[in-house]
């Protein structure tokens, strides 16, 4: 009994360390799309950016292979490592990152992983359980983001002197909504062939 929860510790804890390393790379990495198959005759196979990165998948697909512990872990070890003057967010790093109004998207990371990690291994790996888990880990950080925001405006902190509160939850939920829902769909698909090749 002790082995297979020494086992399972040593599991989660290999899954947080991907997914931090996922994180990392995917704040840097552009998510890009096909073009719509009816414009493939005219110009060919072309790729189209989505207007995000590929961080937010980056973060449910740890919830998803890893479970709800190693996903909360990755992102705990993320905010850490970017607060703690590592250049791992966007624009850098530093406790300073605090009191700017998007913050509250990259702290609802940690529970966004935890709910999409939780959901994820509730049954056997199905398409639909999968996007289901995805897309409320993906609602759970945006939640989060613009109750921050809101907070953010309230104590005027940092980010806040430019834009008007409806147009930065505007910029930052709504209009990057339907390109991290693109990432959804891919991070489903792929959980869901690694979950069945890897047998849990």
């Amino acid at each position: 009994m002790a082995g297979s929860v020494g086992n399972l510790g040593t599991v989660q804890l290999l899954w947080s360390m991907v997914g931090l390393l996922l994180t990392m790379g995917g704040t840097f990495l552009e998510a890009y799309g096909i073009a719509l198959p009816w414009s493939w005759s005219k110009q060919g196979i072309q790729t189209v950016s989505l207007g995000v990165t590929c961080q937010v998948g980056a973060v449910l697909l740890v919830g998803c292979l890893g479970g709800k512990n190693a996903g909360a872990l990755s992102q705990i070890a993320y905010l850490v490592m970017g607060l703690t003057l590592l250049p791992v967010f966007a624009d850098g790093g530093g406790i300073g990152y605090v009191k700017l109004s998007q913050f509250g998207y990259l702290l609802g990371f940690i529970p966004g992983a935890w709910i999409c990690g939780s959901l994820a291994f509730k049954a056997r790996p199905k398409l639909e359980t999968l996007a289901f888990s995805c897309i409320t880990g993906l609602l759970t950080v945006h939640l989060c983001g613009v109750t921050y925001l809101i907070i953010s405006y309230f104590f005027q902190w940092k980010g806040t002197e430019n834009l008007a509160l409806m147009q930065a939850i505007l910029r930052y939920s709504w209009f990057a909504l339907p390109g991290q829902l693109a990432v959804v769909c891919a991070v489903t698909v792929i959980a869901y062939i690694l979950r069945h090749l890897m047998f849990y």
